[in-house]
C-alpha cells in the first residue's frame, strides 16, 4: 500500500482533535515538565558557549561534562517521555476505550520492549557510522544514507509496540520493516516537511517571545524562554506521534473510522 500523506495528516489531527483534552494532559505531565526541568537544570546546555569558537572537539568534551553531571536528569526525562509516548498511542488509537490510568500502565508494562528495540535500533544505525567515521571522516557522507534508510525503516516501531502490542524487540522491528516497505522515500519526505515546518515555527516563535523575554531579562528571560522551548517541543512530540499513528493506520489497513473519544 503507497501511503498517502494528506489522509495520514487528516487522521493524525482527527486523533488529536477529537481527544484533545486528554492529549493536553498526556503531553503536560510526559513532554512539557521533563523538557522544561531540563532546561532549568541545564542551562549551560542551551547557552552553548563553546560551540561559537568552532572547536568540536572542545565542544563535545563540554557535552560529555554535562551529561555526566546531570545524567540522572536527562535519563528521568527520557524515561517519562517514552512512557507518555507509549501512553499517548495507546490512548489516541485503542479502539477498546482505556482509561488514561490504563494507558499509562500499559505504557510502563510496554517500557522494557521499547527500550531493548531502541537499543538495537541505535546499534544498527550507530556500528556503520562509527566505522565510517574510524575509516576516514569523509565516509560519513557515504554512509549518512544508510543511517537514514535504516532510521526510516524503524520509525514506526513506537506504533507497532503500543497498537499493534508487540513486545518482542525482533518482532517489532520486523513489524515496522514491513509497515514501511515500498514507503521509504514517501515517508522521508512526509518527515522531512514536518521536520522543516517545525523549525520554522520554533525559530518564528522564538524569535518573537525571546525579544519579549529579553527585554524583562534576569530570571524572567531564562524561565520564559524555557518555557516557550518546552511547550513547542511538546507540541511537536504531539503531533509527530500522532502522524506515526496516522500513518500506521494507514500502513497496516485498519479501517479509516474515527476513533471514539477517550474516557479520563
Amino acid at each position: 500500500m503507497k501511503l498517502d500523506m494528506g489522509a495520514a495528516w487528516n487522521t493524525a489531527t482527527s486523533l488529536i482533535g477529537r481527544n484533545r483534552d486528554v492529549v493536553l494532559v498526556v503531553a503536560g505531565v510526559f513532554f512539557f515538565l521533563p523538557s522544561l526541568a531540563i532546561s532549568l537544570i541545564m542551562p549551560e546546555a542551551a547557552a552553548m558557549p563553546i560551540a561559537e569558537s568552532g572547536d568540536t572537539e572542545a565542544m563535545m568534551s563540554f557535552m560529555m561534562s554535562l551529561y555526566a553531571d546531570y545524567w540522572w536528569a536527562i535519563l528521568l526525562s527520557g524515561v517519562a517521555q517514552a512512557i507518555g509516548t507509549l501512553a499517548l498511542l495507546t490512548l489516541l488509537t485503542d479502539r477498546a476505550r482505556p482509561t488514561v490510568g490504563e494507558a499509562i500502565k500499559r505504557g510502563v508494562l510496554s517500557f522494557p520492549s521499547y527500550f531493548v528495540t531502541n537499543l538495537l535500533v541505535v546499534f544498527a544505525i550507530a556500528i556503520p557510522v562509527a566505522l565510517a567515521l574510524v575509516a576516514s571522516p569523509l565516509a560519513i557522507f557515504l554512509v549518512a544514507p544508510i543511517a537514514i534508510y535504516l532510521a526510516i525503516k524503524f520509525s514506526l516501531i513506537m506504533p507497532a509496540i503500543a497498537i499493534d502490542g508487540i513486545l518482542n524487540p525482533l518482532g517489532v522491528l520486523s513489524r515496522s520493516w514491513r509497515l514501511t516497505k515500498g514507503n521509504s522515500l514517501r515517508l522521508f519526505a512526509f518527515y522531512m516537511l514536518l521536520f522543516i515546518a517545525t523549525v520554522v515555527i520554533f525559530a518564528l516563535v522564538s524569535m518573537v517571545f525571546g525579544v519579549v523575554f529579553a527585554a524583562m531579562g534576569g530570571e524572567i528571560e531564562k524561565i520564559g524562554n524555557a518555557v516557550v522551548s518546552s511547550a513547542i517541543s511538546a507540541g511537536f512530540v504531539v503531533i509527530f506521534f500522532a502522524v506515526l499513528a496516522g500513518v500506521h493506520r494507514q500502513l497496516a489497513g485498519d479501517r479509516p473510522e474515527q476513533p471514539a473519544e477517550i474516557i479520563e
